[in-house]
């Protein structure tokens, strides 16, 4: 036994050490190796480790004034081994700054001053600061006395900015509806492989946030509502009793309950007659907090049990306008995507107390919070909605560099929207529509800026960003699962998941992982899907029919390896139908054989292959029929 032991850790061993050597790594990836903070095995080193803060933030709002003004303690903790001589922070907000470099076009509306940091004190000791050179969305400050491994610093900030009238991802919904995203200064992420993250923010760029404990404070006049990430501490001081006994109630409720309605709202009867109100919410080891505000917003609620072991419910919010039709299902829209994504796919149990659904503009996922525009088609909201809370796992609960590397969260919100929608509209319509949303546009566009490998990193995308971030890491993972089979490749997931749950996992950990915990050399997988200018493209070479049944000679000219179907259709009309999974391709990439033998009785009239949702660049070349004698 222990001889037979002695042999497998041998052959993983190589295993790996194959998959290491194999896969193009980046030299910054390879010292992060060298120093034992990652390792081949795809855990984390045993050298790792990740910083940490406590952000006790206050801000107020007074719509319709635009001002926010805000106060924050931030307690930054460097678990690194490195003594650090400055600290980068992330003002976000200043991508609204005339001038600031943006992905898109910027109108009058989206313009404001930005950040304006009206004190910034580090250690007791006030920091000069000037707002009109402070003109990006990041900005290092040196530290008087080095910040050593394992000790913490204190900063103290008090600022202030305009919400932009245009709405985005974050600003103005309306002259008295508010989304607050990326509104407090913050301290970027330092990490064992790149030290500080100065990725700009253009607008287009997304999540890279340790994961930090969080007291917000957020005080408005009296009549508004706040939702937030993180859960109320203040119920019963902010809302009038009936009120506070409804989101009491709904916390263990299957159906739908009317928190406040239109009229209870307008008819200022929700929240406690103060002149001003202060909302208190906190949240735990956790990447970011966002707020949504109004003073005419209905607010629904309901719960959902998304973890069967323990019983534990989550509570599902909504909040949107009398115009936001909607959002009139988006408490049970989002009660069936949290169970759904909780027992089905990825299988883990949605891991928050609370999810919100915000009446805005951005169609956007924040932690415990998505922000999603009234579109008036209720099945394609739900579908958006899908998508955002879907993220939950993917930045929130690995805390992915989606800045550098946004495949591995989009591809993987995107593959669990296709999945859903599989169990919640069926499966032809859910294929019609991941294509013609997801694949179409990529296999119909031959520009080679298209086809760039999926690891090119995000930030340095002008082009190509929606297929390298959604369609095609999408359809890596769907092949692989189709390849592996559901039980080998969730059991490969969840080691992958469990690893890095609170960790910064990077794309080598993820193809580590993998190959790992499911004991298949992956390499050439993961170098095909990844690594390569490929695109979808098989065809039928030749065909040969011999003694013992016909051969298929099937090219791959696309390069992906890539699912198919052999369909089969006799003289009599019927048909019969043979599946390659993408393990045809392991031993010859570009080229795959093919035997069947023809049922008794039946006369072969062609064969067709069949790509399904991995669409095919050239369906021309995908019939072969024997020649008739």
């Amino acid at each position: 036994m222990l001889k037979k032991l002695l042999i497998t850790a041998a052959c993983s061993f190589a295993l790996l050490q194959l998959q290491a050597q194999s896969l193009y790594m980046p030299r910054d990836i390879q010292r992060a190796f060298a120093k034992g903070t990652r390792s081949a095995d795809g855990k984390p080193g045993a050298k790792y480790w990740q910083n940490h803060a406590r952000y006790n933030i206050s801000i107020t709002a007074a719509p319709p004034l635009s001002t926010v003004k805000g106060t924050e303690t931030i307690t930054y903790f460097n678990n690194s081994p490195d003594t650090l001589k400055r600290l980068n922070m992330k003002l976000i907000l200043n991508i609204h700054r005339p001038g600031s470099a943006r992905m898109s076009d910027a109108s009058p509306d989206y313009l404001t001053s930005g950040v304006q940091i009206d004190t910034f004190i580090i250690s007791g000791q006030k920091k000069p600061w000037n707002n009109a050179q402070a003109a990006s969305t990041n900005q290092a400050v040196s530290l008087t006395k080095p910040l050593m491994p394992h000790d913490s610093v204190q900063i103290n900030i008090a600022w202030h900015f305009d919400a932009s009238k245009q709405s985005g991802r974050e600003g103005q919904i309306d002259s008295t509806s508010y989304y607050l995203a990326y509104f407090y200064p913050r301290v970027s992420v330092y990490d064992d492989y790149n030290g500080w993250d100065r990725v700009a923010f253009t607008d287009a760029q997304e999540f890279y946030n340790d994961f930090n404990d969080y007291t917000l404070n957020v005080t408005v006049p009296k009549n508004f509502i706040v939702w937030a990430t993180g859960t109320l501490q203040n119920p019963t001081k902010v809302l009038q009793k009936e009120y506070a006994a409804r989101l009491q109630k709904s916390m263990t409720s299957d159906s739908t309950i009317h928190v406040a309605t239109i009229d209870e709202v307008t008819g200022n009867k929700v929240t406690a007659q103060n002149a001003m109100n202060t909302w208190t919410w906190t949240a735990t080891d956790i990447s970011d907090v966002a707020v949504g505000l109004s003073n005419h917003y209905i607010w629904d609620a309901g719960s959902v049990i998304v973890d069967n072991k323990t019983g534990r419910r989550a509570s599902m919010q909504a909040a949107y306008s009398a115009a936001g039709t909607d959002f009139k299902q988006s408490v049970q829209y989002g009660r069936n995507a949290l169970g759904w994504f909780s027992h089905n796919w990825p299988g883990v149990p949605y891991p928050f107390p609370k999810m919100t659904a915000f009446q805005g503009f951005a169609d956007m996922e924040y932690p415990m919070m998505v922000n999603d525009s009234q579109m008036g088609d209720p099945s394609f909201a739900q579908l958006v909605q899908d998508h955002e809370i879907a993220h939950t796992w993917f930045p929130f609960y690995m805390g992915i560099n989606e800045t550098r590397y946004a495949f591995m969260d989009e591809g993987w919100a995107t593959t669990l929207e296709y999945l859903i929608g599989i169990a919640e509209k069926g499966k032809e319509k859910a294929d019609a529509f991941y294509k013609q949303f997801r694949i179409n546009g990529w296999i119909g566009n031959r520009s080679s800026n298209q086809d760039l490998p999926v690891i090119t990193q995000t930030s340095e995308l002008t082009t190509g960003y929606g297929n390298n971030a959604y369609g095609k890491p999408s359809l890596s993972y769907l092949a692989l699962k189709d390849m592996l089979g559901d039980d080998l490749f969730k059991k490969a997931l969840h080691g992958y998941m469990d690893r890095w749950h609170g960790k910064h996992p990077i794309p080598w950990d993820y193809f580590n992982s993998m190959t790992n915990v499911s004991g298949r050399n992956l390499t050439w997988f993961f170098n095909n899907w990844f690594f390569t200018n490929y695109y979808n493209d098989i065809a039928v070479k030749t065909g040969v029919t011999g003694k013992d049944g016909y051969t298929l000679t099937v090219s791959n000219i696309g390069g992906f390896a890539i699912p198919f179907d052999v369909v089969i259709t006799y003289a009599d009309g019927s048909t019969k139908t043979i599946h390659q999974t993408p393990a045809v391709w392991e031993k010859n990439q570009k080229e795959a054989f093919i035997t069947f033998k023809a049922e008794r009785g039946k006369s072969l009239k062609s064969v067709t292959l069949d790509n399904g949702i991995f669409v095919d660049a050239d369906p021309g070349n995908n019939t072969w029929a024997p020649k008739v004698k």
